[in-house]
């Protein structure tokens, strides 16, 4: 090492690290290049830095990997400087060497600067903890030198443990996101490539690598998620030679970032939790940091009506103010009018852009709705669209050069309609008045932000046709933050064709995301159960609908309807005027049920257990403090054996509980009726025993949902 070359010592981040929190170990690079990552995983409070950076081997990763420290895989940052005078056109610095000029903590925040000054680039990498006990990490680079420098890929990375061999993340379609997806970790490069404009309904979400086997309950894991709502990318690498390494970032298409002398890019953060305790210790970790949020929810969620299935877009005032009236009548707190309230609005093919109430249908404006719903004691909603256009609206006509587009043609069209450019400032500022004018006319305490279409040859206007989609993410983030900062008394729900755009980045921002368009209870059970894994409970629009689903035609009882939407932001989506006084009744009934369990329900720790039977799913949320726990035994399907199944309470606190049915358990067919108080009757049983044993469920008949309340004895 060279004289003037900084010399620094091995060090943990955080330090102190509470136990069961992410923490890594970083350790001068012998060359002074960047810092070694040694170790990365879950604190136990034992193991000083110097030992972890001496029983690193020589394999040791760097969170930015580069061929020049001897790396044959992806580089962690990929560009290339543009023409110098009697020089090629391009392909200068195409290869970095860093080295380290400064190691920095500052609280949670640890910071490493880098320099090449024969790159003519400088980069900072930041690495934070996190409430809730994960890290999260970003990159940035910046241009030193004298001409333009082209950005293709600047990603984060992480090593993983030796022994973490197996990989999942998600894979999904319309109505069915977040379907997991499992192998084992091989050599060579496994990547997601998302392409979709924003978070996707095929999106990875997030990669695990993890133990062997690992499940809700066991195992050993660490689990990656990159916080940005436009293309991304996630990675997975081994080689012959190489560790195992996770990380990922932005997804940057040709040309879409060019740095001018002294311009920086910084990649999204990419949030790093590692758990000793399975998939339901990451998600624990990533439910903390969303609920430390400014912009988490804040108060009991209220239950919602929302008025899509019932009247799509046939808007008339007199039915709308009845279903308010028996909305109200059951206890439900907000109501939504959805699509369709705009000018020429009457189907999905015109309307888009223009932001003004259609006065054919709506003579007066939305106010004698919005009264009638508020005299009701109700909080009103509404549904925008914001970054879209239809061919046939008045805004297109007038500005049809304001698509995405690349140039010499116009994309094709999905579900009729093209996308705004909001990477255009001139765009932003027309959508920020146009919806400010609404929100400020009307008593609105609620929007309901859609995105029903992806992003296809998403090129600018301003420049010349050239890929915009991470300007586009940008003048989003604007728009969106600039009505929140104008609202501050607006909640908002974020839906992409239903459960698409779901992860950090809006996660950040709003108060409530649409977990699907699937709203079959059936199919709702495996959608909600693993979009959970990343996203608090809180934040999940469930609602209970029809009787037979619009998007399957599958029927269901009422009672596992709700029970389903129970476990997450519970609302309504069923044309009530068609219901008789036993299912208003009922409704009326589980809103109660939801209302008293609310708050344990948007607090408490998500547990799901790995049950011995495929046909029994059964999960719940045990308090943060270990004193309650509701509990579900899901009844998928038929059983295969007769064996009882016994539904087990893991994480309460030590002491002795009593279980409750929380509904009536009915009696199926010959088999003994269950005791009329709950699995053991008035029996305290401790808490050992519910983690280790559980209660017995008595046999139950497919599609119904089992509840049971834990409290003190």
């Amino acid at each position: 090492m060279a004289d003037d070359e900084l010399r620094w010592d091995a060090l943990v981040h955080p330090d102190p690290a509470p136990a069961g929190h992410t923490a890594l170990a970083l350790a001068p690079d012998p060359s002074g290049g960047l810092p070694l990552v040694s170790w990365l995983g879950v604190a136990s409070g034992a193991g000083d830095a110097s030992s972890w950076a001496a029983t690193a081997g020589p394999g040791a990763s760097s969170l930015l990997p580069e061929q020049s420290r001897g790396w044959y895989v992806r580089p962690g940052l990929r560009g290339h400087r543009l023409c110098v005078a009697g020089g090629p056109a391009a392909g200068l610095d195409w290869s970095t060497a860093f080295h380290t000029t400064a190691v920095t903590v500052e609280g949670a925040l640890l910071r490493v600067s880098a320099t090449d000054e024969a790159a003519g680039l400088a980069l900072s990498t930041e690495v934070e903890s996190l409430p809730g006990g994960a890290l999260r990490l970003r990159h940035t680079v910046t241009n030193t030198g004298d001409s333009p420098y082209i950005v293709d890929g600047l990603e984060v990375v992480v090593p993983l443990a030796e022994h973490l061999t197996e990989v999942l993340d998600f894979t999904g379609r319309w109505a069915n996101e977040r379907v997991p997806q499992r192998h084992a970790l091989t050599d060579g490069l496994y990547l997601r490539e998302n392409r979709h404009g924003k978070t996707g309904l095929d999106a990875a979400t997030m990669v695990v690598a993890g133990t062997p086997g690992f499940g809700f309950e066991g195992g050993e894991v660490v689990g990656v998620h990159v916080a940005w709502s436009g293309n991304n990318v996630y990675r997975v690498e081994r080689d012959g030679a190489s560790p195992a390494t996770a990380g990922g970032g932005e997804l940057l298409l040709p040309g879409e970032l060019v740095l001018g002398s002294g311009d920086s890019y910084s990649s999204p953060w990419v949030h790093v939790a590692a758990s000793r305790d399975g998939l339901d210790g990451l998600a624990a970790a990533f439910h903390g940091y969303q609920r430390s949020l400014p912009a988490h929810p804040s108060g009991p969620r209220p239950v919602n009506l929302n008025v899509w299935e019932a009247v799509y877009f046939d808007h008339d005032l007199a039915r709308l103010c009845e279903l308010a009236d028996i909305a109200a009548s059951i206890g439900v707190e907000r109501y939504v009018l959805d699509d369709g309230w705009f000018r020429r609005r009457r189907d999905d093919t015109a309307g888009l852009g223009d932001w003004y109430v259609d006065e054919t249908v709506w003579p007066k404006g939305l106010a004698p709705l919005i009264d009638h719903v508020r005299g009701l004691g109700m909080a009103f909603g509404l549904w925008f669209e914001p970054e879209m256009v239809n061919p046939d609206s008045d805004l297109f006509r007038e500005h049809p050069d304001w698509i995405l587009a690349p140039r010499g043609r116009t994309p094709l069209q999905q579900r009729n309609q093209y996308v705004l450019d909001l990477s255009r400032p001139e765009v932003v500022d027309f959508l920020l008045e146009s919806i400010d004018a609404v929100l400020s006319t009307y008593d609105i305490s609620y929007v309901k932000w859609d995105h029903n279409r992806d992003l296809l040859e998403a090129g600018s206007a301003a420049r010349s046709g050239a890929p915009a989609v991470h300007g586009q993410t940008l003048g989003f983030y604007r728009l969106l933050d600039e009505l929140r900062a104008r609202h501050p008394h607006v909640e908002w729900e974020s839906c992409a064709s239903g459960g698409g755009r779901v992860d950090l980045g809006v996660l950040e921002r709003v108060q409530r995301v649409w977990t699907s368009d699937m709203t079959d209870a059936r199919a709702r059970q495996g959608i909600q159960r693993w979009t959970v894994q990343l996203a608090a409970p809180e934040y999940l629009g469930a609602h209970i609908a029809s009787p037979e689903s619009h998007q399957t035609g599958r029927a269901f009882p009422l009672d596992f309807r709700a029970a389903t939407a129970l476990f997450g932001h519970f609302g309504i989506e069923w044309d009530l005027t068609r219901t008789n006084a036993s299912e208003r009744e009922a409704l009326a009934e589980w809103i109660e049920v939801y209302k008293a369990y609310r708050d344990l329900l948007h607090s408490g720790r998500v547990v799901r257990l790995d049950s011995p039977d495929p046909a029994v799913w059964t999960h719940g949320v045990v308090a943060a403090d270990g004193r309650r726990a509701l509990m579900a035994h899901v009844q998928m399907d038929e059983s295969t054996s007769e064996r009882p199944l016994h539904l087990r309470v893991p994480g309460l606190a030590p002491g002795r509980y009593r279980a409750r049915w929380v509904r009536p358990v009915a009696r199926i067919g010959v088999y003994p009726a269950a005791d009329p108080v709950g699995p053991v009757g008035e029996a305290a049983v401790d808490a050992e025993v519910l983690s280790v044993q559980g209660l017995p469920i008595p046999r139950r008949a497919p599609h119904t949902v089992t509840l049971v309340a834990l409290d003190p004895a």
